[in-house]
């Protein structure tokens, strides 16, 4: 690495989390740690701070990097990721410089956002933010609204992969008839999840909760616009664990604000949600922070792989090599 002290630059650790998610001895010991907190401001700011910089550690796409970003990182000889993909990375870019790129599985199955996918379903179906804000408020149940039971209704779930089908799985245990859709899916996929195979729009009029857990891509971005959720059952609940521009979020807005749909959201156009986003004074919705796959659990195996990554890099033998343009 030179005869410079390697740097190495935690990034997004916007929970401050990641120094009692790991061991960070090894590595401290060979190499200067910085833990960033705060997303960066803007591409120039970035750039500014995470010059000096050896490795990068980051938590899937959270920051961004495009190839100006890269272009402007002359030190940068490892980027170290969490996940295998991000729609913000142009890992290609970091291959063509010849920067390694390992990644970090951790134990991120889905459980963790499978689960608060289903938080969210309750927490939006029985009305805990209002009942929450109420008693805190010095009141209890007055304005609270009373919100509807999930036995006996639709789940439709748009995107019946691993994680769709784990939150269909929850969904049986609560006596939910459940519909399926994705461009994919076939009726045999579908039965063995507990679901019946629907065309998208059908899946759209009958369902009271609509769940996405669609890989965000060239074909999926913006699946969810005008036309869909004008398809949605008055009163229905729009749920939103995967990825922001999965959904046309200006049309989110105006369809929130009449009050013919609802929302559960954990993911954004923009991350993290930016001050006077009309998505923060929406009324009709429930916000989560991203929280999806974020568990302790997650965290601890993301960063004690990130390490171990780290450590190989400085060996000469890198491990969890990926290779974008192989």
């Amino acid at each position: 690495m030179g005869s410079m002290p390697v740097r190495v630059a935690v990034l997004d650790d916007w929970q401050g989390l990641a120094r009692e998610a790991a061991d960070w001895a090894a590595l401290e010991c060979r190499a200067e740690v910085v833990f960033f907190s705060a997303p960066f401001a803007s591409e120039d700011d970035a750039a500014s701070q995470l010059a000096g910089f050896d490795v990068l550690m980051v938590m899937r796409e959270r920051t961004a990097f495009p190839a100006s970003l890269i272009a402007r990182l002359p030190r940068l000889k490892l980027f170290a990721m969490t996940g295998r993909r991000g729609a913000t990375l142009d890992l290609a870019e970091f291959a063509r410089r010849g920067i390694t790129i390992c990644y970090a599985d951790g134990a991120d199955s889905g459980e963790a956002t499978a689960e608060l996918a289903l938080g969210l379903i309750i927490a939006a179906a029985r009305s805990l933010p209002a009942g929450d804000a109420a008693i805190r408020a010095g009141g209890f149940q007055a304005g609270v609204p009373a919100g509807f039971q999930l036995a006996g209704k639709t789940l439709g779930i748009i995107g019946l992969g691993r994680l769709g089908a784990r939150l269909a799985r929850y969904a049986v245990a609560l006596d939910m008839k459940i519909l399926a859709w994705s461009q994919n899916l076939t009726d045999e996929a579908a039965a063995a999840a507990g679901a019946i195979r629907v065309g998208k729009y059908e899946l759209l009029a009958a369902a009271d909760v609509v769940s996405l857990h669609l890989v965000l891509s060239a074909r999926t971005r913006g699946i969810i616009g005008a036309a869909e959720l004008a398809a949605m059952k008055p009163g229905a609940l729009l749920v939103n664990t995967a990825r922001g521009p999965l959904v046309d979020e200006a049309a989110l807005v105006a369809a929130l604000s009449t009050g013919r749909i609802r929302a559960a959201l954990d993911v954004y156009d923009s991350e993290p949600l930016p001050q006077g986003h009309p998505l923060r004074a929406c009324p009709h919705v429930v916000l989560s922070p991203h929280l999806g796959y974020g568990t302790m659990e997650t965290f601890r195996a993301f960063y004690r792989q990130g390490i171990e990554n780290v450590l190989a890099f400085l060996d000469g033998v890198p491990v969890r090599r990926l290779d974008p343009i192989a």
